[in-house]
């Protein structure tokens, strides 16, 4: 079968002063255009997974860029030949992403990033443009790990990103002197990650760009080993953004 559907992931943290409202005309956009995913609201921002043929996935990112909060919203693409989600689901949540954590305000500022292409140079040599070793943290938790992750990553096998602030400042002292890298599958983690490290005084900090699927995106699987874990029917995704395979 030709892989037909588009499947999209993209977040932003944003104020929304009234995501109830929002929320109600987002799903009649998505009812009228037959999408199917899920699609989180909070008032620190969204977080969206959709999946449906490209012109409604377009119709639908091009009518919610209309709103000058979404207007440079970019999400990340992949393709599967059936659509992975069994609904279309707009809820409310308290934050877009659970970190019980509500200094780590995104909205506000984000903190320094690092796109693809140079975290692959980076790693190439292991050290970044200053000469400063490289270290890679995994900010999700242990189930998506076990999927796969980047060569040489630090972890702290977590059940929930909740107990990520008190993992990482358990382990400080392993930062000192280094960047660190914080990923995840699209983004949304490691920036909060990032933020609170940066917080806690580890200097040196960035998040990947777009987390793994810009990864897979614009480099490939270069410094990958195994899948990368998606919340949807197709489980996981290889480093070419095709359904894994894998057992």
């Amino acid at each position: 079968m030709s892989m037909s559907i588009l499947n999209i992931s993209a977040y932003k943290f944003v104020a929304l002063d009234e995501p109830a409202v929002l929320r109600e005309a987002i799903a009649a956009r998505c009812e009228a255009l037959a999408l199917k995913g899920t699609i989180l609201l909070a008032p620190e921002g969204i977080n969206l997974f959709l999946a449906g043929p490209r012109e409604a996935v377009d119709a639908f990112m091009a009518w919610l860029r209309k709103d000058a909060r979404f207007a440079d919203i970019e999400p990340k693409e992949s393709w599967s030949d059936e659509v992975p989600f069994g609904r279309m689901r707009v809820r409310l949540k308290k934050e877009i992403i659970t970190m019980h954590a509500p200094a780590i305000r995104p909205e506000a500022g984000r903190a320094p990033h690092v796109l693809p292409r140079d975290l692959r140079r980076w790693l190439d040599t292991g050290r970044d443009d200053e000469g400063r070793e490289v270290v890679l943290l995994d900010t999700r938790n242990d189930y998506e790990v076990a999927a796969g992750t980047f060569e040489n990553t630090v972890d702290y096998g977590l059940s929930s990103f909740t107990g990520f602030p008190d993992a990482v400042a358990a382990d400080r002292a392993r930062f000192d002197g280094k960047t660190v890298v914080s990923f995840c599958t699209g983004g949304i983690r490691c920036e909060k990650a990032a933020i609170h490290m940066r917080k806690i005084g580890i200097e040196h900090v960035f998040q990947l760009e777009g987390g793994i699927l810009k990864y897979f995106e614009d480099v490939g699987g270069a410094h990958w080993r195994g899948d990368c874990f998606v919340f949807d029917g197709r489980g996981a995704v290889d480093p070419s953004l095709a359904p894994s395979t894998a057992p």
